[in-house]
């Protein structure tokens, strides 16, 4: 075999070999970095809500971590009240545009259940529920929707699953 001959060989196998390795290699690092950017996402959203809950934690007369809505409450904890679930409000709106999709990976979806379970959560509340066209007044449509749903799905007024 000549020299040539064994550039030729050579210049082949990475063609064949090498280029389908290098394009491999590099759909797995885009991957792997989208990957990371949505749990990134995810921490951050994360974050917002441990901080949402130190908000309610400093506000404890409000009552807000009990099933049950305040009673006989003042005119000054109703409007903070009403503050902290425009906070609420505006930091699951967030989460549905950062965080949901239509169709989702296992690890997507795992991310995902945690802010469902908590907009479940709070829907249960009557004070919440009964607040929600107030507080979605001028957020996403497709947010609005969904929180409509499940707030009614919670309420036992229809299925369990809001589908989109």
């Amino acid at each position: 075999m000549t020299l040539r001959e064994i550039g030729e060989l050579a210049s082949q196998l990475v063609t064949t070999i090498g280029l389908p390795f290098a394009v491999w290699v590099f759909l797995a690092q885009q991957r792997k970095e989208r990957e990371n950017e949505e749990e990134e996402a995810y921490q951050r959203l994360s974050d917002a809500y441990n901080h949402f809950l130190s908000v309610v934690l400093a506000n404890a007369d409000l009552q807000l971590r009990s099933a049950a809505a305040l009673a006989d409450a003042t005119h000054e904890q109703r409007e903070r009240m009403r503050v902290i679930f425009d906070m609420l409000i505006s930091l699951f709106e967030r989460a549905y545009l950062v965080a949901w999709k239509p169709k989702m990976s296992a690890a997507e979806q795992r991310r995902w259940n945690s802010w469902d379970d908590y907009m479940r959560e709070w829907c249960r509340r009557d004070d919440f529920y009964d607040l929600l066209p107030q507080l979605l007044r001028g957020e996403d449509p497709q947010f609005q929707a969904y929180i409509q749903r499940l707030a009614q799905a919670e309420r036992g007024l229809l299925g369990n699953t809001p589908s989109d």
